[in-house]
């Protein structure tokens, strides 16, 4: 099983003609392929799954899902910029 966890994309970049965005999960920065989300851009919440974003997530969702997570483990992982 896997468990998708909302990240935010702060960077995209070309890449030989792939767009990759950099996403924030927390403070860990991690690189993910856009082929399908080619309408994501700097700002939006995204599901990450083996290295590519697979899903736009309304912000609202987003924070609603880090809220749960961090409910569940007793830690804050994100924070609001």
């Amino acid at each position: 099983m896997c468990l998708g966890v909302p990240g935010k994309i702060i960077k995209i970049k070309d890449l030989v003609g792939m767009p990759i965005a950099e996403v924030d999960f927390g403070g860990v920065v991690k690189e993910a392929g856009l082929t399908m989300l080619p309408e994501a851009k700097v700002g939006d919440y995204v599901i990450v799954h083996a290295g590519f974003a697979i899903r736009l997530l309304e912000e609202k969702e987003a924070l609603e899902t880090i809220k749960l997570l961090e409910d569940m483990s007793g830690q804050s992982y994100y924070q609001e910029s």
